[in-house]
């Protein structure tokens, strides 16, 4: 006898008002890949549809290359937006169906099997963690009572039901609920507890996000890379540094838009990765990059770093020149490179240093740039 067929509602239209950020939580890169990515591997590798629930453009964006069916709009409220994403299923006929939180990336892989295991019994399971801290009710700003926290769970997704009946019950139930166990508990349904995780966690406030990058940080190992790079002085050429125009009468020559700084942040990326050098994925003697704009480039190793599915730990880029000056442009400087890299600038320096006029940049021939990077890679990499 098969196993019951299997689909989830990847539930991915919320608007994350409460995380703060101007894109969307589900959106945001963690690792490299986007936080509703994680989920969707997850969910992926344990049921036989997978229907993200959303606006179809980030979705398909963030999930390009995972099978899934075609994206549904959300709704109003969540309920609404799993209600729909159930009308959307019915024509698949699944026997079982699973709906989960876009922004909760890191589920155990046994939480399915368990799930599972739990519905040949009951109509309905969830994941949940027990209560261990003390409970207090809050009035006016002090405690109000001590609320006793025996029998008291943290319920999680994915929560896993019978398809019929929760399709059936959604478009029954009164607004309001939290979950949809909530909504099997009200008309008189047995739903099961499995175990959860503290590592589930449900991205919501920004201090969530800190904490999901520990949890990934435990599985992933430090690769350091360094790059050079230097470029001659040419009258009549723009000084582009660090993805910044620098006003000074001489720009840099080179194939490209010879910007020194992005071009040793480049090969220090493409270093700790060992994936060769920028000449290796974009060769001087293609007219392609003739004067090509060298952002262009450093996105292309922010994407190799997604690819692999790592993170930058922090870069650190020092020019080294006579002039122009550097520091009225390091801030610039930085906001351009944590765009092209997609990390906060925190994570990022750039600074300048001279060779007291000794060598060709102490003559002013050219300027030299070197830097640092330190990436997490999955230690399985």
């Amino acid at each position: 006898m098969s196993a019951p067929r299997l689909a989830a509602l990847l539930m991915a239209a919320g608007s994350g008002s409460r995380f703060g950020a101007p894109t969307a939580k589900q959106f945001l890169p963690l690792a490299g890949r986007p936080v509703l990515r994680h989920a969707a591997e997850r969910l992926a590798a344990g049921c036989d549809l997978l229907l993200p629930v959303g606006d179809a453009a980030p979705i398909a964006a963030a999930l390009a290359g995972i099978a899934h069916l075609p994206p549904v709009a959300g709704g109003a409220t969540r309920q609404d937006s799993v209600r729909r994403g159930l009308d959307a299923l019915l024509p698949y006929a699944p026997d079982l169906v699973m709906v989960h939180d876009g922004c909760r990336p890191f589920f155990p892989a046994t939480t399915i099997t368990e799930l599972r295991r739990a519905v040949e019994q009951v109509e309905g399971a969830i994941p949940a963690v027990p209560v261990s801290e003390t409970l207090k009710r809050s009035g006016d700003g002090r405690i109000g009572a001590t609320v006793s926290r025996e029998g008291l769970y943290r319920a999680q997704t994915p929560q896993m039901f019978h398809f019929a009946l929760l399709h059936r019950l959604h478009h029954s139930a009164a607004q309001g609920a939290t979950d949809d166990a909530a909504i099997l508990e009200a008309a008189g349904h047995a739903v099961a507890l499995v175990p959860g995780s503290e590592d589930n966690v449900k991205l919501t406030y920004p201090e969530d996000f800190v904490r999901l990058e520990r949890i990934l940080g435990a599985a992933l190992l430090p690769r350091v890379g360094t790059g050079f790079d230097v470029h001659v002085l040419e009258r009549g050429r723009r000084l582009m540094l660090c993805g910044v125009e620098v006003p000074h009468e001489f720009g840099l020559a080179g194939h490209s838009d010879a910007d020194v700084g992005i071009h040793a942040l480049c090969d220090a990326i493409y270093g700790a990765l060992a994936e060769g050098d920028i000449g290796r994925h974009f060769p001087p003697s293609e007219m392609t990059w003739k004067d090509a704009d060298s952002a262009r480039f450093l996105a292309h190793a922010a994407a190799r770093i997604a690819a692999r599915g790592g993170v930058l730990a922090n870069a650190d880029v020092t020019l080294v020149c006579e002039r122009p000056k550097i520091t009225p442009h390091a801030a610039a400087m930085i906001a351009r490179l944590a765009t092209l890299l997609q990390v906060p600038q925190s994570r990022l320096s750039v600074k300048a240093t001279t060779t007291e006029r000794l060598g060709f940049t102490g003559r002013m021939e050219g300027i030299a740039a070197q830097a640092a990077v330190m990436i997490l890679l999955p230690a399985a990499d």
